[in-house]
């Protein structure tokens, strides 16, 4: 029997399928969040060049609570204190807000200039259901992820996605 000319066929209904759940699960795995229309994405920003701590001095001795920054160290080395950052801005009213972790992290000491971030709010102005920040830190990202359908904050140590940077998709502008 012919096959009706508008109508197509199973295979290919199953690939188109297929390839919008990939869209869709690469999208949730990238965390992406809608953006504002025209917004500018993300390029692979410099290498992270955090910088150091300021130091004590010997009449004020200031004893180290929590994680440091390791300026030298590898992502993994500073994992800790960026999951200590994540977990303090998600504990505050701001625990959705993308500027707080940034400004928290580079309270913290780490790279703004190595820093992207998603957006707040979706095109129609709701708010995100999930947000992710990361820093560039060599050829590894610190990257975490909040939100209401994130449960607790995730971080972790992944890779440079190649002429991206950390994060796919569009990010904003860290412009302040």
């Amino acid at each position: 029997m012919p096959r009706h000319p508008e109508r197509p066929s199973a295979s290919r209904v199953a690939r188109g399928s297929l390839l919008a759940l990939a869209v869709v699960a690469l999208t949730v795995l990238a965390g992406c969040t809608a953006s504002a229309p025209d917004a500018p994405s993300a390029s692979a920003g410099p290498t992270a060049s955090a910088t150091s701590t300021p130091s004590s001095t010997a009449s004020t001795p200031t004893p180290q609570a929590g994680p440091a920054l390791v300026p030298d160290g590898s992502a993994y080395d500073n994992l800790p204190l960026f999951t200590a950052v994540t977990e303090r801005v998600w504990a505050s009213p701001d625990q959705v807000s993308g500027r707080a972790y940034v400004d928290a992290l580079v309270a913290a000491g780490f790279d703004k200039a190595a820093m992207e971030v998603t957006y707040d709010r979706t095109t129609i102005d709701d708010p995100a259901e999930s947000i992710m920040f990361s820093v560039q830190w060599g050829d590894e990202c610190l990257v975490g992820q909040v939100g209401p359908v994130t449960g607790d904050p995730v971080t972790a140590v992944l890779p440079v996605v190649p002429e991206s940077g950390c994060l796919i998709g569009n990010t904003r502008p860290i412009d302040w």
